[in-house]
């Protein structure tokens, strides 16, 4: 189906006209500056780690819920870190903002807590599922 739309860029106005190439109706949509409060699963590109046995070591067991870390939802470069080790969060403050394709997109907390670690560092390329900072339950 294609749809037609008028915009303006820099004082000038085009016509647009846009096909729709596939049903977007089951994508999750977020309003403007609602938290993401998913959690997104690794890279495919980062493989598990090896087995215990391999490694000698017990696998840790948890997912990023549980473990409250709070993941880049997609991939660009910090553009600056909001928080501090130590520092008291609630349920939606923005701790970092991811800059992609010239948008700033704050990374919320998902909960209440504690900042237990930072591991990432303004100016700093991020990858979807990439583990941004860690919570501790305050």
């Amino acid at each position: 189906m294609q749809r037609k739309f008028k915009i303006t860029v820099d004082g000038r106005q085009y016509d647009l006209t846009v096909e729709e190439l596939s049903d977007v109706s089951n994508v999750p949509y977020f309003p403007q500056g609602a938290p993401f409060m998913g959690v997104i699963p690794p890279s495919p590109r980062h493989p598990p780690a090896a087995p215990a046995a391999a490694t000698g070591a017990a696998p840790l067991e948890r997912g990023p819920a549980e473990a409250g870390e709070v993941v880049c939802t997609l991939g660009g470069r910090v553009d600056s870190v909001l928080v501090t080790a130590g520092q008291q969060v609630s349920a939606g403050d923005h701790l970092v903002v991811i800059e992609a394709m010239k948008m700033k997109t704050p990374i919320a907390a998902p909960r209440a807590g504690k900042v237990g670690s930072i591991l990432v560092k303004a100016g700093e390329s991020v990858e979807t599922g990439q583990v941004l900072v860690e919570l501790t339950l305050a």
